[in-house]
C-alpha cells in the first residue's frame, strides 16, 4: 500500500517501434518492461513504485535527441536508460551528459561512446573491436587460412570490421578484402560479385539485420556459400532459422550471452523462463544486456539509498559484480572491461555455443 501511495521514480528512454533497429530494439523493450514488472512486485526502489516512460525514436538520431530532451526537461525523469544501437546511444548520450544523467548502455558498444572524454555513460557489451577475437581463433585453430571482411559504414560495424581486420592479422589470417560499404540493397549485389570472384575461406558480414538477410538470399541465389560465414546481430536472434531456412545452417555469430540455462551466471535460468513467459519467445542477448543495465542501475540506488546521478555515477565506475550475462566492470572512460563475447553457430536448426572452448555446447562445424 505504502509503494503504491507513494510518487514514482521515472525513468525514461527512447526504443526503435520502427526502421533499422525494430528487430534487436523489440527484445530491450520487453526486458524493460520485464524488469519494471519485477523491481515493482519486489517493492519498488527506495520505497516507491517505478515507471517506465518510453517513446518510439523510429530509429533515428534526430528523434533521439529530441526525445531525450523531452523526457529530462518536460516528463522531468529521475533516470534514463539507453536506446538500442551505437548511432543511437551517441546521440541520446550527448543530451544525457549535457544533464549529467547517468546511462548505462545495454545496448550499444561502438568505440566512439568511450572517445569523448564523458563521464556519465557505462557500457554493458563487450567492446565492438572484440567481437570476432573467438571466430578469428576458431579459423586459425582449424587451419583456416584466409578471409573477406565487408562491413556497414556506421559506427559500430566500422568498429567491428576493422576490429576484425586486425585480429585476423595478428592470428596469422590473411585478410583477402576488407570493405566498406553505405548502402546496403544498392551495393550488395556488386559486394556479392567481389567476394565470389576474389574468394576466402571465410566472410565476416559486419551489419544490422536487414542487410545480412538480403546477403543471405544473394549468396543463395548465386549458389555461392563460403567455407565459414559470420554474421553481426541478425544471427544471434532465435527466430534466425525461421527467417532465413536452411541457409541458417552452419553461419555463425557474435553474442553476449546466450539464452542457455547452462550459462553460469546468477538469475540467467530465471530471466530465460520470465522472458519467455512475458513474450512466448527466448530472449536473445540484447534482450538479456538490457535487463543487465537495468540490474546495474538497481544495484547502485539500492547501494547508495539516492537518486543522486553524482552517487550513482561513482558507485557503478567502481563496480565489479555479475549480471545475468556475465561479469560488469568498466575502465576510467566507462568502457567494459569484464565481459567478453561469445561465438554461436547455427547446428542442425539451433543455435550452439562453440567459442569460448569453456563454454562450448558442441564443437564448431566448418
Amino acid at each position: 500500500m505504502a509503494v503504491a501511495a507513494a510518487p514514482p521514480i521515472r525513468i525514461g528512454a527512447t526504443v526503435s517501434l520502427s526502421g533499422k533497429y525494430q528487430e534487436p530494439s523489440a527484445m530491450v523493450r520487453e526486458a524493460f518492461k520485464l524488469w519494471e514488472k519485477q523491481v515493482n512486485e519486489r517493492g519498488g526502489l527506495l520505497g516507491r513504485p517505478v515507471q517506465l516512460i518510453l517513446y518510439d525514436d523510429q530509429s533515428k538520431e534526430e528523434r533521439v535527441r529530441r526525445l531525450y530532451q523531452k523526457l529530462i526537461a518536460a516528463d522531468k525523469v529521475d533516470l534514463v536508460f539507453s536506446p538500442y544501437s551505437t548511432p543511437l546511444t551517441l546521440a541520446a548520450s550527448a543530451v544525457t551528459e549535457k544533464h549529467r544523467l547517468v546511462l548505462v548502455a545495454g545496448g550499444a558498444s561502438g568505440e566512439p561512446i568511450w572517445e569523448r572524454g564523458y563521464r556519465y555513460i557505462f557500457g554493458v557489451n563487450s567492446p565492438a573491436k572484440r567481437y570476432y577475437i573467438g571466430f578469428l581463433d576458431l579459423m586459425a585453430r582449424h587451419g583456416l587460412e584466409t578471409v573477406n571482411i565487408l562491413y556497414e559504414n556506421s559506427p559500430f560495424q566500422i568498429n567491428v570490421g576493422l576490429g576484425a581486420q586486425e585480429w585476423a592479422t595478428r592470428l596469422g589470417l590473411k585478410v583477402v578484402r576488407c570493405k566498406a560499404y553505405k548502402q546496403g540493397p544498392a551495393e550488395l549485389p556488386g559486394l556479392v560479385k567481389e567476394v565470389m570472384a576474389a574468394p576466402a575461406q571465410g566472410l565476416i558480414f559486419c551489419s544490422y539485420p536487414n542487410d545480412s538477410y538480403e546477403l543471405l538470399r544473394l549468396l543463395q541465389e548465386a549458389h555461392h556459400r563460403p567455407q565459414v560465414l559470420c554474421l553481426t546481430i541478425a544471427a544471434s536472434f532465435p527466430e534466425f532459422k525461421e527467417r532465413v531456412g536452411e541457409m541458417a545452417e552452419g553461419v555463425f555469430a557474435s553474442s553476449q550471452w546466450e539464452a542457455d540455462t547452462r550459462m553460469p551466471f546468477p538469475g540467467t535460468r530465471e530471466f530465460i523462463e520470465n522472458y519467455k513467459a512475458r513474450t512466448r519467445k527466448l530472449p536473445s542477448y540484447h534482450a538479456g544486456s538490457a535487463y543487465a543495465a537495468c540490474q546495474i542501475v538497481e544495484k547502485a540506488i539500492t547501494a547508495t539509498g539516492s537518486l543522486n546521478q553524482e552517487k550513482i555515477r561513482d558507485f557503478i565506475s567502481s563496480l565489479d559484480t555479475l549480471t545475468v550475462i556475465g561479469r560488469f566492470r568498466v575502465d576510467e572512460t566507462g568502457k567494459q572491461i569484464g565481459h567478453n563475447p561469445i561465438i554461436i553457430q547455427w547446428q542442425q536448426g539451433k543455435k550452439e555455443i562453440v567459442y569460448p572452448l569453456n563454454m562450448q555446447t558442441a564443437a564448431p562445424k566448418f
